[in-house]
């Protein structure tokens, strides 16, 4: 935890008041690697959200703070359940997330012929309740070697971020359908602004997350 020893009084009391309270509740402080620095400084562990459940699942703690998202406290509580999660704003949402229903996931798998029945590998940016109807769960980084160890006789559908499907389709020598959804800020990333920060950092390493659209990969490597 780093704390810059030029803070205002009011604002050390306000930490020093806070650290005191996780201590007495026996309860950890979680923070997401999107919010703001001075939670994040506060914080016990800082991470992705599935990293950060998983470290909170191997503490003693008895309650978990987790300054992030609802899906991600949700996470928190399916791989921490005899600990209480809170989410300290509850309508904390994730527009991505959002994006597909259990219902709706439920009324797409009827879509495809059974046998031999679809395979949904959903994100692990969803809701409990998508993960619920889900057969596996992947996250960023292993989505393609989840796709590779699905029988080669089932299809493969994935939610809901049609950008990691199609990263995920393009390393994998599978065919894969996807649900329309998309993280708005990756998504919305263009080649333009690309080449406009690329000309200002000309040695700069660009490197593109996989929710990004697929004009984004192409980068890469130029």
């Amino acid at each position: 935890m780093g704390r810059s020893t030029g803070e205002p009084a009011e604002i050390r009391d306000l930490i020093d008041a806070i650290r005191s309270l996780l201590r007495v509740k026996k309860a950890i402080l979680l923070a997401h690697n999107y919010q703001r620095p001075e939670v994040q400084d506060l914080a016990d562990l800082c991470g992705d959200s599935l990293e950060l459940s998983i470290k909170a699942s191997r503490t003693d703690a008895e309650a978990i703070i987790f300054c992030g998202v609802h899906f991600m406290a949700e996470t928190a509580s399916i791989l921490c359940p005899e600990k209480k999660v809170i989410l300290p704003a509850f309508d904390a949402g994730c527009p991505m997330a959002d994006m597909i229903t259990a219902q709706q996931l439920l009324t797409k798998k009827r879509q495809f012929p059974t046998p031999p029945g679809v395979v949904v590998i959903s994100y692990v940016n969803t809701t409990a309740e998508v993960k619920a109807e889900s057969d596996i769960c992947c996250t960023s980084a292993n989505a393609v070697q989840v796709a590779n160890s699905v029988p080669p006789d089932r299809p493969i559908f994935m939610t809901p971020d049609k950008n990691l499907a199609r990263y995920t389709q393009k390393h994998s020598p599978r065919h894969i359908t996807c649900w329309d959804g998309y993280c708005p800020i990756h998504n919305n990333l263009t080649v333009e602004q690309v080449k406009k920060v690329r000309s200002a950092h000309p040695q700069a390493l660009f490197l593109a997350h996989p929710e990004c659209p697929p004009r984004s990969w192409t980068w890469r490597t130029r």
